[in-house]
């Protein structure tokens, strides 16, 4: 028996942290895009931020598809980019335009989506076809 390789690829811990947060945050927006269209306590909170139910639909839609995206490879840092812009506008709403709006969730989701779409910025410049910027070390 030789050492050295079990035949399975290593991933490295970095990854498979990436990876875990990827999935909870799929999690977290299909269940929350669940809930927009399921309609009950949403229909209120839509309700009071005054722009029609049509706003819900929308951010439904986004939720679960930046929640699919998040679980494809190749889409995983515009969907947390997308995401993060989602819970931008949910965090402004919570704090500006509901009565007893509570910002928290959005907040931290924003957080972990922001940080997600920064480590895989890298991604999104492949996948729209923009040029990392040079270093500085490189431009002297």
């Amino acid at each position: 028996m030789s050492g050295g390789t079990s035949g399975i690829r290593s991933l490295p811990i970095g990854s498979i942290a990436l990876w875990v947060v990827r999935v909870a945050l799929a999690a977290e927006f299909l269940y929350s895009g669940y809930l927009l269209f399921a309609g009950g306590h949403t229909e209120q909170t839509f309700a009071e931020i005054g722009l029609g139910q049509w706003l819900r639909y929308v951010t439904g839609v986004l939720e679960v598809g930046g929640a699919i995206g998040l679980l494809v490879p190749r889409f995983g840092g515009p969907s947390a980019l997308l995401l993060a812009g989602v819970m931008v506008g949910a965090s402004v709403t919570e704090l500006f335009i509901l009565t007893n709006g509570d910002p928290v969730l959005p907040l931290i989701l924003l957080i972990f989506t922001a940080t997600l779409a920064w480590f895989h910025q890298d991604q999104t410049r492949t996948l729209f076809g923009i040029e990392p910027p040079e270093d500085d070390e490189d431009s002297r």
